[in-house]
C-alpha cells in the first residue's frame, strides 16, 4: 500500500508538471493506456471483456470520469497538498451516499466526524489564497463523484470481474475525451510526451499494488495508509514547485483527515 501510495502521489507530480495541458487531454491519454492494458489482461484471463450489468458498469464510467477529471483540473491550479486533502473527502461522500444506494447503516457519531472534515476544507479555503471558492468547490464535486463511484462499484462486486470495472472507465471516459479534447486540443511537445506516457503507467502501477494490498490483508488496516499520501504530496510540493503553508492551512488538512480517519475507526 506503501508503494501504491508513492505511485499515486508521482502521477498527481506529472500531471502538475504539464499545466499547459488541459485536464481532459491528459485523461484522454491516460484511458488509451488504461484502455489497452485492461483489455490485453482481460483477455489472457479469459474474462469476458464487458461484463454483466453494463448499464451500471456505464454510469460507474460517467461518474468517475467526473471526479477524475475535476481532481487533475485541481492538481494543475492549486497546491499539490490542497488538492489531495480535498480528495480525500471522498469516503465521506461514499458513506453518506451508501445510506441512500447501499442502505448502509451509519451512527449519529459519524456525522460529527464528517462536519470536522467539511470545516477543515473550510479552514484551508479561508486561510490559503490559492485555493479560492471555484476551485474548492471543484474539488468538492470531484470528491462527490468518486463517493459515487465507489458506491456503484460496491453494488457491482458480486457480479464483476475487478479488471471489467476498471475496463469500463477507460471505456467510457475515451470517447468524451476525444470529442471536447478535438475542440481544446494542445499539441504535447518535447517532454510532454514522456510525461503523459509515465502518467499511465503511474497509474496502473498504483493500482495494481493498491490490490494486491487489499487482497492480502485487513482492509481498514491497508486503507488508512492510504492517507499517507498527504505526507506524500507535501513532500513532492515542496521539492518540485517549493508550495509552502501557513499554520492554518496546516490545521485545516490536520481536521479533514482527522475527521475521516475517526469515521474509518467508527465504520
Amino acid at each position: 500500500m506503501l508503494v501504491s501510495g508513492v505511485f499515486f502521489a508521482l502521477m498527481n507530480v506529472s500531471v502538475k508538471f504539464i499545466p499547459d495541458i488541459p485536464a481532459i487531454e491528459i485523461i484522454l491519454f491516460r484511458s488509451l493506456f488504461s484502455l489497452i492494458f485492461s483489455f490485453l489482461v482481460l483477455k489472457q484471463l479469459g474474462v469476458p471483456v464487458f461484463g454483466n450489468n453494463k448499464k451500471l458498469l456505464i454510469i460507474r464510467g460517467i461518474v468517475g470520469s467526473i471526479g477524475l477529471i475535476s481532481f487533475f483540473y485541481t492538481l494543475q491550479k492549486i497546491p499539490l497538498a490542497s488538492a489531495v486533502t480535498m480528495q480525500y473527502l471522498s469516503p465521506i461522500f461514499t458513506t453518506v451516499l451508501g445510506i441512500f444506494l447501499v442502505k448502509e447503516r451509519v451512527k449519529p457519531i459519524q456525522f460529527l466526524f464528517f462536519g470536522i472534515s467539511f470545516a477543515g476544507v473550510l479552514v484551508l479555503q479561508g486561510f490559503d489564497t490559492r485555493v479560492n471558492l471555484l476551485y474548492g468547490s471543484i474539488g468538492v464535486v470531484s470528491a462527490l463523484f468518486s463517493g459515487l463511484a465507489y458506491n456503484v462499484i460496491r453494488k457491482l462486486k458480486n457480479t464483476e470481474h475487478p479488471l471489467v470495472i476498471i475496463f469500463y472507465f477507460p471505456l467510457v471516459t475515451l470517447p468524451v475525451a476525444s470529442i471536447v479534447s478535438y475542440f481544446t486540443w494542445v499539441q504535447p511537445i518535447g517532454w510532454d510526451w514522456a510525461i503523459l506516457l509515465w502518467i499511465g503507467i503511474c497509474t496502473q502501477a498504483a493500482q495494481y499494488f493498491m490490490t494486491v494490498a487489499y487482497q492480502n490483508a485487513n482492509v481498514s488496516k491497508v486503507s488508512s495508509l492510504g492517507y499517507l499520501g498527504i505526507l506524500y504530496a507535501l513532500f513532492f510540493g515542496f521539492v518540485f514547485f517549493g508550495e509552502t503553508f501557513g499554520t492554518m492551512s496546516y490545521v485545516g488538512m490536520g481536521l479533514v483527515l482527522a475527521g475521516i480517519l475517526l469515521n474509518l475507526r467508527e465504520k
